[in-house]
């Protein structure tokens, strides 16, 4: 038997929200991987690599567990959503919305599915490009726990604040292109990762 599709869902919203995100998971796998195998010592290349897949892996996996919800969910604190499971047929199937946010957006025509995907693209790449700045800086073993902690303390309160309904949204501020979810968090974030041990460069 059939199942209609919903009255609100437009399968051109839908089939170009799916694209777009694909384009931009593309930039960290394989656009990201292969740039950073490329750029460093022969010797960390594969290590380098293995970052940017650990950082994409990791981050869905984070993502769909708790930080969806957390970056993107109900209000929990002025700067975060609460951190529940995106998981249930329900949710994913129904339609998109940002409940912090709504009472200011127009009506999403695509399922949460969607919604979720094209969100975890921007996430995991942002840890990506804070890879960056950590390329034979950092043992692989810190970089498995990095990822989801960062992930979980830092992007979703960005995330959050601006583009969840928190309080910098509640200000006014806004951020189309991921000026200060994505590029800012990442290269403050990487900036102080670097720095951190200045004498690693020094001793190359």
């Amino acid at each position: 038997m059939l199942i209609p599709s919903p009255k609100w869902l437009d399968s051109g919203a839908n089939a170009w929200q799916m694209a777009a995100a694909t384009f931009v998971a593309l930039q960290s796998i394989p656009g990201l991987v292969i740039l950073y195998g490329g750029i460093v010592k022969k010797k960390w290349a594969i290590n380098s690599a293995f970052m940017a897949i650990y950082a994409f892996v990791s981050v869905m996996v984070v993502w769909v567990l708790f930080a969806y919800n957390m970056a993107f969910g109900p209000q929990w604190f002025p700067f975060l959503g609460k951190p529940l499971p995106a998981l249930s047929a329900d949710f994913i199937t129904g339609q998109a919305t940002v409940p912090a946010a709504a009472s200011g957006m127009p009506p999403l025509a695509f399922p949460m599915a969607t919604m979720m995907y094209f969100q975890f693209v921007f996430a995991a790449i942002t840890v990506i490009i804070l890879a960056g700045s950590l390329l034979g800086r950092m043992n692989f073993k810190a970089w498995v726990i990095f990822c989801p902690v960062w992930m979980t303390l830092v992007y979703t309160v960005g995330a959050f604040s601006i583009w969840g309904g928190g309080w910098l949204a509640q200000m006014g501020a806004l951020d189309f292109s991921g000026g200060f979810v994505i590029h800012l968090a990442a290269a403050s974030s990487a900036f102080v990762a670097a720095a951190t041990k200045p004498e690693v460069a020094a001793a190359r």
